[in-house]
């Protein structure tokens, strides 16, 4: 630690380290013109470098180069279940191959504490119309989960520095935000800023309160874990002015859909981002979490709003102790990270955005950055005539209505807007249609709570909106199986279905595999599409229902005003809420300090926890990068649920006939998901979206058809892509992936890469990769290449019949060399960019991966 620059912080008996002093000994007058952000990095680096390394990473900061790699620390861990539990599965695996070398598996441990929230294991069986959702649901989660919550509760006594929140109590990133975050954290006598990574792209939500907080993939959470720094080059830090002020009846959500719809437009992917401006400093708290949750759907890596007074109320308000309120305004005003001292501030890009430019949204039908602003649910032929008919379901039909996701339930103007909108609704005799599964899965218990308090549960309930959950369910593909009538209605009319929730995300095929499409809407629009029924409805215009005397009922009849949505916010939101639902969650008098075995049990027919093999056989050998054979040639915006979906199992899926063959239930298979922590199950997930499109299978026509499925050669036959996977693994044959532009869109799940390196897929070329895939790739020892501009698939005539070799040696951003050798005899050798950005992922990857380099380097420690 570098003490040169530890001061006494002014009115407490703690210290901090003076970043202003370090950094304008390098040039004076530099710290005021450094963005947020970079004054967080640049107070890590003087609390944690040595003195000669020092300056010169600081020189990075101040002069804007991104020439060196600096190491970052964050101070915590965060995951949710799926990602966290395969992470400490890979953990319980490595510490076997540990054992098995000699070594000692008791001192592979998280050495940053890592928190774990069990929160994406339940799925809506049981829709908030039915009584006693909610414990229904929590009755199949823990049935078909028995496996996986053996080993979580395993890990609570296996492992040091790993805390476990159990299901049933929120989603991660809303409990981060309302309560685990500290804004700073105190160690040892210092205090400084609050940093964490997450298991999830979600996680920057928490920049909402100032706190550095990014999506990793699991493989880089279990780097963090095990105390390794995060090596980063400066990112590219952009302002977003928020000017203007929205309108009456526009909410946060309809806000974040149309700033996500105009940063993908700017290109922001990988960006750090910096809030401010009047618009900025008018939102609250809740307003900015929904921005910053928001990141990976306009493809940056954070979202950052700076501390201020409505960061001081919201940690009043969320329960937070009197003496850490006092310490956050303290330390961020002692050491320039209040809101006022970043009048000089310098970005080397500026966007502005201004909020009174929009109107009430949606977004869809398949993407989160497709904005649909309601106003046009005509011209792009969304709502249009359809003929009713009586008995049968609509065009359109909305067959689910979630009010879910920590997006928007940690904005109690949201949830408030929603209770208000169905008990206006009630009065006026509106109901939700029967086709319409209803549900309401807040991020937080305290979400009910204040519900209560202001007598808007009762209202939702009538309408079908009981809470079903504390659980991240539909927006993460858990929306649980159709009425069966209905479900069988849509498939023999092959009915236009469709979803409407309250989420982040509503990719092809995530919902639920019989809504054709999805779209994400603030939480009163959820309500008012479940009156509706259909998405062939203007939701403006269109009479919801008819009063007593025939006249018709529209969406403005029922909408809130502004103000009154407030002052129930004011009346009904207590701090005491929070402290109800976090102080018993995070009591430490009642843990267990019994240590437990440090090898797991592993149960040798699970389906859902089964040791890695990531030590042995296809996975231990050395990638040569020569005679690949292409597994796929993918389109452009191809998302981790195209490599990896996550919702339903189905029968028919080679998942679903390897669950199957193993003995399980058809009503239990679960998702994809929950069954990560086991290879076996999860390797049959690769590419296995039904909507993917492999540009190598084509129809006769020559049209690329859609389906989980690939092209073997030599022979040029097509089969299912789980059946080829299979093919080329018995033949031992070296596979490579081709694709177009922003490569590994959406969740940060590492079986998105952990599939196609087990698979054997060496290297993926791309015409680029999403941020936190990319480093999930390498994690797992796969080589991303990115094909120079200009150069496409499609430039170089690939048909998949070609096989491929890599030249070069790798090194940071160094251009190697793709040979093409094609069916003809014909060889081409084409420039590409070797995407290992930095030293530490070239060592990364030299060594085969995360978990393979660390094994090495632990046992050579230990000898």
């Amino acid at each position: 630690m570098n003490t040169d620059y530890r001061k006494s912080l002014a009115g407490t008996d703690l210290e901090y380290f003076d970043t202003r002093a370090a950094v304008d000994a390098i040039q004076p007058g530099a710290y005021d013109k450094l963005p947020y952000t970079s004054r967080i990095l640049a107070e890590q680096l003087v609390r944690r470098c040595e003195p000669e390394a020092l300056t010169d990473s600081l020189k990075q900061l101040i002069e804007r180069k991104r020439e060196l790699d600096f190491p970052w620390y964050p101070a915590r861990v965060v995951c949710h279940d799926i990602l966290g539990q395969t992470a400490l599965v890979d953990l319980a695996g490595l510490r076997d191959a540990i054992a098995e070398q000699g070594g000692d598996p008791a001192q592979v441990n998280p050495v940053v504490p890592t928190q774990l929230i069990v929160d994406h294991s339940l799925a809506v069986e049981h829709p908030g119309f039915e009584k006693d959702a909610f414990q229904k649901n929590r009755d199949v989660e823990e049935r078909r989960n028995a496996d996986r919550f053996h080993f979580i509760n395993w890990t609570k006594t296996a492992f040091d520095n790993v805390d476990v929140i159990p299901p049933g109590n929120g989603i991660m990133h809303q409990i981060n935000l309302e309560k685990m975050s500290p804004v700073v954290q105190v160690r040892d006598g210092v205090a400084f800023p609050d940093t964490c990574v997450g298991t999830d792209s979600h996680t920057p939500m928490v920049d909402a309160l100032g706190v550095i907080s990014v999506g990793v993939g699991g493989l880089e959470a279990e780097n963090v874990m095990l105390g390794n720094p995060s090596m980063m080059r400066l990112p590219d830090i952009v302002g977003v002015e928020l000017t203007g002020k929205l309108h009456p009846g526009i909410t946060g959500t309809d806000l974040v859909l149309a700033l996500t719809e105009f940063l993908r437009r700017e290109r922001v992917v990988g960006a750090y981002l910096e809030f401010f401006g009047e618009g900025a400093n008018s939102l609250s708290v809740g307003d900015r979490a929904t921005i910053a949750n928001m990141t990976p759907e306009y493809g940056a890596t954070a979202g950052m709003f700076f501390i201020d007074n409505q960061t001081i109320d919201y940690l009043k308000l969320t329960g937070r102790e009197d003496e850490q309120v006092a310490l956050v305004e303290t330390f961020a005003k002692e050491t320039g990270l209040w809101a006022d001292s970043f009048k000089n501030v310098e970005y080397e890009r500026v966007l502005t955005f201004d909020m009174s430019t929009v109107g009430r949204n949606l977004a869809g039908p398949s993407n989160p950055h497709a904005l649909l602003p309601v106003s046009e649910l005509h011209n792009r032929g969304i709502a249009k005539a359809w003929e009713e008919k009586e008995g049968e379901m609509p065009d359109g039909a909305v067959i689910i209505a979630a009010i879910t996701s920590c997006t928007n339930t940690s904005n109690p103007r949201n949830m408030i807007a929603a209770g208000l909108i169905a008990r206006n609704a009630n009065k006026l005799g509106l109901a939700r249609k029967p086709w319409v599964k209803s549900s309401l899965a807040p991020g937080s218990k305290t979400v009910k709570m204040y519900l209560e308090e202001a007598n808007l549960l009762p209202e939702l309930q009538q309408l079908g909106f009981d809470v079903v959950a504390f659980a991240c369910t539909t927006c993460n593909g858990m929306s649980g199986a159709l009425d069966p009538k209905i479900q069988k209605e849509v498939i023999d009319r092959d009915l236009y279905a469709t979803a409407v929730l309250s989420g982040n995300r509503n990719f092809d095929g995530r919902i639920h595999p019989y809504a054709k499409q999805a779209f994400l809407a603030s939480p009163p629009l959820v309500v008012a599409y479940a009156i509706a029924g259909t998405m062939r409805f203007d939701i403006e215009k269109d009479a919801l229902g008819y009063d007593q005397d025939g006249n018709a009922i529209t969406l403005k009849d029922i909408w809130p005003s502004d103000e009154e949505i407030d002052a129930i916010v004011k009346a009904s939101v207590k701090p005491e809420q929070f402290r109800q639902t976090y102080i018993p969650m995070f009591d430490v008098t009642n843990k267990d300090e019994t240590k437990g075995n440090p090898l797991y049990d592993w149960r040798p027919m699970s389906t859902y926890i089964r040791r890695p093999p990531y030590w042995e056989g296809n996975m231990a050998k050395k990638r040569e990068l020569k005679g690949m054979r292409p597994l796929a040639i993918l389109p452009d915006n191809i998302t981790t649920d195209h490599l990896s979906p996550s919702n339903a199992i189905l029968l028919d899926s080679a998942a679903g006939a390897y669950l199957h063959k193993m003995g399980l239930p058809e009503e239990d298979f679960n998702s994809y998901a929950t069954h990560r922590g086991d290879h076996l199950t999860a390797q049959r997930a690769t590419l296995a979206n039904p909507k993917l499109f492999n540009e190598m299978v084509k129809d006769e026509q020559g049209n690329v058809k859609q389906g989980s499925l690939a092209r073997v050669e030599p022979e040029g036959k097509v089969m299912r892509m789980w059946e080829a996977i299979e093919t080329y693994m018995e033949r031992k044959q070296p596979l490579i992936v081709i694709a177009g532009a922003d490569y590994g869109q959406g969740s940060s799940r590492d079986w998105a890469a952990k599939g196609v390196a087990l698979a054997g897929v060496e290297t993926i070329v791309a015409e680029g990769f999403e941020r936190i895939h990319r480093t999930n790739l390498i994690g797992m020892g796969v080589m991303p290449l990115q094909f120079e501009e200009g150069t496409t698939r499609n430039t170089l005539g690939l048909d998949g019949t070609e096989i491929f070799d890599v030249e070069g040696e790798p090194a940071p951003r160094s251009t190697l060399t793709l040979v093409i050798h094609r069916q003809s005899g014909e060889v081409e050798r084409v420039p590409v960019t070797c995407r290992l950005d930095t030293a530490e992922e070239v060592s990364v990857y030299s060594a085969g991966g995360i978990l393979q380099k660390f094994a090495k380097e632990f046992m050579a420690t230990a000898s």
